[in-house]
C-alpha cells in the first residue's frame, strides 16, 4: 500500500453494465423517483443504482460512483435546476404569437417603430439584490428605513419605453402615480417624438395594467388614429401581453440593471439624485414630470 485509499470506481464499468440498457437509463432519468415508490422527486446517484437493481437492469446494486461513470459516458451531466414561471392567461399562446408577429413585421418596415412600454417605481429605501467583485469580505449594504423628516417621497414613478430598433430606453417621470390620463400624456409625447424621426406606425407592447386598459386610453388611441389617417401622422397599434408574463416585456431587465447601477451602498439617495442618475444611466433628458389633470382638479377644488 502506498498510503492512499483506493477509489471505489470500477476500472471498467461497462463490464458490469450492459450498453443495451443505455436508453432505458435515459428514460428512467426523465421520470420522477416517486413513480417507483421513492420519497423524493429528484434523483441521486445511489437512488439511481437502487432503482436500476430493483427493475432488473443490473444483476446487483451498483455503487453511486459506478453510476456516475456510466452517466459520464452517456454525456449526462449534473446541472443546476432552473426556475421558470408560467402565465395563468388562457390566451397566452395567441397573445404571445401576436407579439412575435408584430416584432417580425416591425423589422421589415423601416418606417415602423416598436416599443415595449412599462412603468416602474424607483424606491429610495428598497435595496436590489447585488453581486460585487471583492477579494475580501462581501460589500456591506446598509438597510434603509423611512424618515418622517425626509421631505422627499419614498418612491418616484416613471413611464418607460424600450425601443427595439435602437435598444435604448426613454423615460418620463410622474409627479404622483400612473393613471389613464397620464398614460395619454406619455403616449402623446412618444408619438410626437417618433413623428420627428419620420416614422408612420408606432407599435406599443404593454401589460394589462389598469391605466393601460382604461376606457379613456382606448378612446384616445381611436381618436388619435382617426386624426393620423386624415393628416398623415403616426398611427398606433397596441399589443396587450398575456397576464402575468413579465418575461415577454423586453424593458423589464432594463429596470433591474438600472436599480443596481444607481444605488449607493451606504446611504439613501435624494429624489433629485434618483431621477438624475436614472436619466444618466439610460442616456435620456430629464423632462418635466407628467402630472394627472384629474388629481390636480380634485386638489384645487378641495
Amino acid at each position: 500500500m502506498n498510503g492512499y485509499e483506493k477509489s471505489d470506481a470500477p476500472k471498467q464499468p461497462f463490464c458490469i453494465w450492459s450498453t443495451d440498457r443505455d436508453e432505458e437509463l435515459r428514460s428512467l432519468l426523465h421520470q420522477s423517483p416517486r413513480i417507483f415508490g421513492k420519497p423524493r422527486s429528484t434523483w441521486t446517484l445511489d437512488l439511481i443504482a437502487q432503482v436500476c437493481h430493483e427493475r432488473g437492469m443490473t444483476s446487483r446494486q451498483l455503487t453511486g460512483e459506478t453510476i456516475r461513470c456510466i452517466l459520464k459516458r452517456l454525456e449526462i451531466n449534473w446541472k443546476r435546476a432552473k426556475h421558470w414561471m408560467t402565465s395563468p392567461d388562457p390566451n397566452y399562446e395567441s397573445k404571445k404569437a401576436r407579439r412575435d408577429r408584430l416584432i417580425r413585421l416591425a423589422a421589415q418596415h423601416p418606417d415602423w417603430v416598436l416599443g415595449f412600454e412599462d412603468e416602474v417605481w424607483w424606491s429610495r429605501l428598497a435595496r436590489p439584490s447585488l453581486d460585487t467583485w471583492t477579494d475580501g469580505k462581501p460589500l456591506k449594504v446598509q438597510l434603509l428605513t423611512a424618515d418622517q423628516n425626509d421631505p422627499d417621497p419614498e418612491a418616484i414613478a416613471c413611464y418607460g419605453m424600450y425601443w427595439l430598433d435602437t435598444r435604448r430606453v426613454t423615460v418620463r417621470f410622474v409627479e404622483d402615480r400612473p393613471l389613464g390620463d397620464v398614460t395619454i400624456q406619455f403616449m402623446d409625447w412618444v408619438c410626437s417624438s417618433v413623428a420627428k424621426e419620420g416614422k408612420k406606425l408606432l407599435i406599443v407592447i404593454w401589460d394589462d395594467a389598469s391605466w393601460h386598459m382604461a376606457d379613456a386610453v382606448s378612446l384616445w388611441v381611436r381618436e388619435h388614429n382617426r386624426e393620423a389617417k386624415q393628416s398623415g401622422g403616426v398611427k398606433i397599434v397596441v399589443c396587450e401581453l398575456p397576464v402575468g408574463s413579465p418575461w415577454l416585456n423586453n424593458i423589464e431587465p432594463c429596470w433591474k440593471h438600472a436599480k443596481k447601477a444607481i444605488m449607493e451602498p451606504d446611504r439613501k439617495l435624494t429624489a433629485t439624485e434618483t431621477v438624475t442618475r436614472v436619466c444618466e444611466y439610460f442616456g435620456c433628458e430629464l423632462l418635466p414630470y407628467l402630472k394627472s389633470q384629474v388629481i390636480s382638479e380634485i386638489a384645487s377644488s378641495s
